[in-house]
């Protein structure tokens, strides 16, 4: 074997053990979740790497002592209607974004995406007293209304990249067929424009499930409240005593939807992440 040869292999060889270990780096955390969530007692101090007698009643417990089904079902109400009520505003306000030219339109753009880099903490006791103002406290349309803060604008800036590639001809085409602006929108650009909705609804979606500042300071009763503040208000006999096999069990139940998400639309995550980065 010649000595380029011998170079490709050992090349190869180590970008294999270099994926590999990104692998384990990355998949490792949730498969000890996994199997902390099949242990109780003194058995989660262990290290195997299974547990011999699997604790399955970690999951039962879960909704057994506490409304865990409502909140599941809160916080795919809430990440839901966040999705469509971004998509739909984001697509609306993309479409003038990026096909309309008027003065300001990059400042405009600035300005959305600089709102987002406000941290929740700073905008907190505002919205607080607007959501109090609206009689929307420990109402789950408050957090849909308090996500679009941080949901809006990151989908409103992707979707006007993509809104700009969209081939001009299309559109002029369109026009000259007697097509209004919404049809054009509708008609034309949004299923041409399935992977960045996909990716951007997605990620709004994660981004609406995991939060978990908003959630606990606008919700107050267990039957209102949303997983990961469900979650993080797991408690045992004392303060002392946490049920950690009980929380890793909630916190897998919470993580498995997203997960089988990603992998389901993962073609077109790969695909919305990459055509907004090709010109033409």
């Amino acid at each position: 074997m010649t000595p380029r040869r011998l170079r490709r292999m050992a090349g190869r060889i180590l970008f294999a053990l270099l994926l590999l270990a990104i692998a384990a780096y990355t998949v490792f955390p949730f498969y000890w979740a996994v199997v902390s969530s099949l242990k109780s007692g003194s058995a989660l101090f262990g290290t195997e790497l299974f547990p011999a007698q699997p604790a399955w009643e970690n999951y039962l417990a879960v909704f057994r002592e506490r409304p865990f089904g409502r909140n599941i079902l809160n916080s795919v109400l809430v990440a839901g209607s966040v999705v469509a009520v971004s998509l739909f505003l984001g697509a609306t306000a993309a479409y003038a974004l990026g096909r309309a030219r008027f003065r300001g339109r990059r400042t405009l753009l600035l300005a959305i995406l600089a709102v987002s880099m406000f941290p929740q903490v700073a905008v907190l006791s505002g919205l607080f007293e607007l959501i109090s103002v609206l009689g929307l406290y420990n109402n789950l349309l408050a957090l849909t209304f308090s996500y679009l803060i941080f949901t809006l604008p990151f989908t409103v800036w992707v979707l006007t990249v993509f809104m700009r590639e969209m081939p001009a001809a299309l559109e002029e085409q369109a026009m000259m067929d007697g097509a209004t602006p919404w049809v054009v929108l509708t008609r034309i650009f949004l299923p041409l424009m399935g992977p960045a909705f996909v990716t951007t609804g997605l990620l709004a979606f994660i981004a609406a499930w995991n939060e978990f500042l908003f959630a606990l300071t606008f919700t107050l009763t267990e039957e209102m409240r949303t997983v990961p503040v469900a979650i993080a208000l797991i408690s045992g006999a004392s303060s002392f005593e946490l049920p950690w096999g009980r929380i890793m069990a909630a916190s897998v139940i919470v993580t498995v939807p997203l997960v089988v998400l990603v992998l389901v639309f993962q073609r077109r995550i790969v695909a919305g992440l990459t055509a907004g980065a090709v010109k033409g």
